[in-house]
């Protein structure tokens, strides 16, 4: 088991990527807190992990409920070593159709969620004096730009930049902060995704999804499942000399 004895927070992990990490690090030997802004599913979805998984009720866009949530999550895990940063708003529109509200909905959760709680667990991690990991979840669209989509992707580019300064500010600590980078993965999240699709390029429901697979080099959409890897061997020892880069997991969508 690779992360045997490690504890781990993971924000958005009531559903979808984040607990399909919090699955594989318990797998590894992990002891997981789940956070999520939904307290039900995260209790759910701690619940259908097993003794060795807590659930935290957390809004990554407010400042006490961060720290409350910190707080809980070392209370009930003894301390922390990892934390990856997966909590993200995805949005479509063509630029004249973008609204402030939606801008400081997404910048609230991806980049300012992302540095917050980044801030949170550094700080714990700096005072216990032995380390840790950082993991921000980013995206191929982080590295470019794409039409309709120009709000996600300046936060997921933000992601990318934030992740190369925090992990050149805190390697000094001993802190290892990287990002993973998906394409484009299959589940909840697409179907609203391709919804979006949909009313901007007057597609059937359904249409994008299966384009942007058939559009995949490896042949397919990703899964959760194939992020799992990439995020185990961040957290090991074998990952601790590499410092501030943010990693392609899709398929081969985006040379980098």
């Amino acid at each position: 088991m690779r992360l045997q004895g490690k504890t781990a927070l993971i924000t958005g992990a009531a559903r979808g990527i984040g607990l399909e990490f919090a699955r594989a690090y318990i797998a590894e030997g992990a002891r997981v807190a789940l956070a999520d802004i939904n307290a039900e599913a995260v209790e759910k979805a701690a619940g259908s992990l097993g003794p060795q998984a807590v659930a935290v009720q957390m809004d990554v866009t407010r400042q006490d409920s961060i720290d409350a949530g910190f707080a809980d999550a070392v209370g009930k895990l003894g301390h922390l070593d990892i934390l990856i940063n997966n909590a993200a708003l995805f949005s479509a529109a063509p630029i004249v159709e973008i609204t402030r509200a939606d801008y400081d909905r997404l910048f609230a959760v991806n980049v300012a969620g992302t540095m917050f709680c980044t801030q949170a667990a550094a700080r714990h991690m700096i005072a216990r004096g032995q380390g840790g990991t950082i993991i921000n979840m980013a995206s191929q669209a982080g590295r470019r730009g794409e039409g309709l989509v120009a709000v996600y992707c300046a936060t997921k580019a933000a992601v990318i930049s934030f992740t190369q300064s925090a992990g050149l500010n805190l390697v000094a600590h001993g802190i290892n902060v990287n990002a993973i980078a998906p394409g484009v993965v299959d589940g909840e999240h697409w179907d609203g995704v391709d919804a979006f699709f949909a009313k901007y390029e007057n597609k059937p429901l359904g249409q994008k999804k299966r384009e942007v697979g058939a559009a995949v080099p490896f042949g397919r959409m990703g899964t959760a499942a194939d992020l799992t890897g990439m995020a185990i061997f961040l957290a090991t020892p074998e990952a601790k000399y590499i410092v501030a880069q943010c990693f392609g997991v899709d398929g081969g969508n985006w040379m980098a």
